[in-house]
């Protein structure tokens, strides 16, 4: 099978795809052949040593992986050869085959394809939790999606028309704009020199309720003075590259909260919760409510051009690696 290998935290092509052996099974253990493994903007964090999280080297990153078992060892009862399933784990997805215990293995529902199953993981999952644990979001309230055609912004504008909220999403493009239209924004605007003016007349006197921002740098800067009061800026992620930084005291004349979300936390601290949430998702996926943007898939040989065009903000939606 083939695997990907970060040898030691350096840039991306420095990354190699090298044949290995199918991994055994021990008890517990199912073993699962890839149909689509997820590429997140963290991912390309990681390899390069620039996120929270530094394991130890050498390793196989990648969190997310759906596809078929073909092997089940001693002691499985949940699953059998042939099942459709999909997991998240902490590193080891860019690999054709992973093995992984019966536990944290999902089922998947039938009609929910491999490709939309990775979607509905990491990404779907952070903008899920962001939006119901971290900002208690009501039916009614007005929602901000910054990056309104990433991953995670498609995924946020979903969710919180499905949680009865009305949506507003930014984007650097037109065709970026299109597509978070497509997946259910009310409002557009466009992330260009304009965006604080423009952010000023859509907030209105109210203000947002919520800010989902994945984005940071200048696009924080022009929105974190357009919150509504008992607002919540969620703290997603930094993908223009800067980490910004504000005055507390806007957070105190204005009364509104800042929340950080980090996923993957949330699944080791509250595993039930994040259960419960995977399954609303799937249902909502099963009702038409969520309908994940894939924007391209790559051969697991083209790992470097996939993890650079996510890096780069070059890509609509969701990525995955095929075999």
């Amino acid at each position: 099978m083939k695997q990907v290998i970060c040898e030691a935290f350096a840039p991306i092509e420095n990354l190699k795809v090298i044949d290995a052996p199918s991994p055994d099974v021990k008890k517990g253990q199912v073993r699962i052949r890839a149909q689509a493994i997820g590429v997140n903007f963290p991912d390309g964090l990681l390899v390069q040593g620039l996120y929270q999280m530094k394991p130890p080297t050498p390793f196989t990153p990648g969190i997310e992986v759906a596809g078929i078992v073909d092997a089940v060892g001693e002691d499985v009862d949940k699953f059998k050869a042939g099942d459709a399933v999909a997991a998240i784990m902490p590193i080891g997805g860019y690999a054709e085959e992973v093995v992984l215990h019966q536990s944290i293995v999902q089922p998947l529902p039938k009609g929910l394809s491999a490709d939309d199953a990775t979607a509905l993981m990491c990404a779907y999952g952070t903008s899920h939790h962001a939006l119901k644990q971290r900002a208690n979001l009501q039916a009614g309230e007005h929602v901000l999606v910054l990056g309104g055609a990433g991953s995670t912004g498609i995924a946020a504008i979903e969710i919180a028309k499905a949680m009865g909220a009305t949506v507003t999403a930014v984007a650097s493009t037109q065709e970026k704009l299109d597509i978070a239209k497509e997946h259910g924004a009310d409002n557009l605007i466009l992330n260009d020199a304009n965006l604080a003016d423009a952010l000023k007349k859509q907030a209105g006197h109210k203000g947002f309720d919520v800010v989902f921002d994945p984005i940071g740098g200048d696009t924080f800067d022009a929105s974190i003075r357009r919150m509504a009061w008992n607002g919540r800026y969620l703290v997603v992620g930094f993908a223009s590259g800067r980490i910004p930084e504000f005055s507390v005291n806007l957070a105190l004349v204005k009364g509104f909260s800042i929340l950080g979300v980090f996923w993957g936390s949330f699944v080791q601290k509250q595993p039930q919760d994040y259960m419960a949430n995977q399954v609303e998702l799937f249902t909502w996926y099963q009702k038409g409510y969520l309908k994940p943007h894939i924007h391209k898939a790559y051969p697991i040989d083209e790992v470097h051009a996939a993890l650079n065009d996510v890096l780069q903000r070059k890509v609509a939606g969701k990525v995955i690696l095929v075999p």
